[in-house]
């Protein structure tokens, strides 16, 4: 399950996709008392097992990135699981195989580079912690990680605020 955020609704009616990027030492499986998040064989953090999650939303504090959520209809935590059913057969995800931009894509870190320009990363750092996931992000050339300040809070909604402000004046000027 692919999640779309609102970026925000007032002014646009773009989303803004969340997918889980599989952590090497996952939180949200960590923190999960019931034992109801598992990691395949490959890598890919599996959504919650129905039969075992007890809708604690333990997981949905613990992932650094925001991605589970908890659905209260179903008293689950639904996430990406890569489209899991797809990709263990050599599918492509949904998400990647629909993409009207291109902005999602499914393959190696060698073709994104290829594909792409900058480097792939997937090593992230919150603090003191270094976070690595199956899922890379293109970042400028010669970069390693991403450092996340833990102290900050940035919500898309903030930077469309920061941002329309600057395009109306930009606009005004011409």
């Amino acid at each position: 399950m692919i999640h779309l955020e609102q970026v925000q609704r007032a002014d646009t009616v773009q989303t803004t996709p969340v997918v889980c990027m599989h952590c090497d030492d996952p939180a949200c499986a960590l923190v999960c008392p019931a034992d109801a998040i598992k990691k395949t064989p490959d890598g890919v953090v599996q959504t919650s097992l129905k039969p075992r999650c007890i809708g604690c939303t333990n997981c949905v504090f613990a992932c650094p990135f925001g991605v589970p959520k908890y659905a209260v209809e179903v008293d689950q935590m639904m996430k990406c699981d890569m489209c899991y059913d797809r990709t263990s057969v050599g599918l492509k995800p949904m998400c990647a195989t629909v993409c009207p931009s291109g902005a999602l894509f499914f393959g190696t870190p060698e073709e994104l580079a290829a594909e792409r320009s900058g480097t792939p990363i997937n090593e992230f750092q919150f603090g003191s912690r270094t976070i690595r996931t199956k899922v890379n992000l293109m970042m400028p050339h010669g970069s390693h990680s991403l450092r996340v300040s833990t102290g900050a809070q940035i919500r898309k909604n903030d930077l469309l605020t920061m941002v329309r402000p600057m395009e109306r004046a930009s606009q005004e000027q011409k």
